[in-house]
C-alpha cells in the first residue's frame, strides 16, 4: 500500500503522519507568534504547505487544532517529570525554579505565552486551556504530592505560579518583571512549599 502524500508550498511531505506533524508545528508557531484570534486555518495550511481542507480533515476546526497544538509535546512536560524527582520537602524550590526557566527559554516561553493568551481569547479556548492544565499539570502534581487535599494543593500552586508568570512575563509589572530569577525563587519557594505540604486550615 502506497503512502498518501501532500504537495504544497513546502514541497512533498512524507505521508499522513509527517503531514499531521507539519501542520501541528505550523500551528504551534502561529499560536505562539500571533495568538489564538489571529491564527487562521488558511494561514497554518500555507505555512505547512498543505491545502486548508486537509487541516480540517485532521483537526475538524480551529478549536480542534488549538487543542492538539497544546497537547503535542506540551511545554509543561518538564514540570511533570520534575515532581517525580527528589523528595516532596524540596519540591517547591525545584518546581518554582524550573517553571521560571521554562518561561525564560525562547521556545517554551513562547508556547506558554500562547497558552495564557489563548485562555482569554474565547470561551472554547479557555475551556481547552483549563482541561490541558488539569491533565498535564494539576493532576500529575496532585499525584506526586500524595498528601491530604492533594488536588486543592495542586490548584493553589498552579494558580499562584500562573499569576506570577502573567504579571512578570505577560504584563511585565515592575519591579517583579526585572527581579533576578533566583531572588524570585527564594521569595516564591516557601509560599509554594506551604501550598504543597503546609497546613491549609479547615477543609
Amino acid at each position: 500500500m502506497t503512502e498518501t502524500r501532500e504537495k504544497g508550498a513546502g514541497g512533498r511531505r512524507p505521508g499522513v503522519s509527517g503531514t499531521r506533524e507539519a501542520i501541528l508545528a505550523a500551528a504551534q508557531r502561529s499560536f505562539a507568534e500571533h495568538g489564538y484570534l489571529a491564527t487562521t486555518i488558511r494561514g497554518v495550511a500555507s505555512a505547512a504547505g498543505v491545502d486548508p481542507a486537509l487541516v480540517l480533515q485532521f483537526f475538524g476546526s480551529k478549536d480542534g487544532l488549538f487543542d492538539a497544538a497544546l497537547r503535542a509535546d506540551p511545554p509543561t512536560r518538564p514540570l511533570t517529570a520534575l515532581v517525580r524527582d527528589g523528595d516532596v520537602d524540596h519540591l517547591g524550590e525545584r518546581l518554582v525554579r524550573r517553571y521560571l526557566e521554562l518561561w525564560e527559554a525562547p521556545d517554551t516561553g513562547a508556547r506558554l505565552l500562547a497558552i495564557v493568551r489563548g485562555a482569554s481569547a474565547s470561551p472554547s479556548a479557555s475551556a481547552m486551556v483549563a482541561s490541558f492544565m488539569t491533565d498535564e499539570v494539576m493532576l500529575p502534581l496532585a499525584r506526586a504530592i500524595g498528601t491530604d487535599r492533594a488536588e486543592l494543593r495542586a490548584n493553589l500552586t498552579g494558580a499562584h505560579l500562573l499569576g506570577v508568570a502573567t504579571a512578570r512575563y505577560v504584563l511585565k509589572v515592575e519591579p517583579l518583571a526585572s527581579l533576578e530569577r533566583e531572588a524570585l525563587v527564594a521569595i516564591l519557594a516557601p509560599l509554594v512549599r506551604h501550598h504543597l505540604t503546609g497546613d491549609l486550615g479547615r477543609p
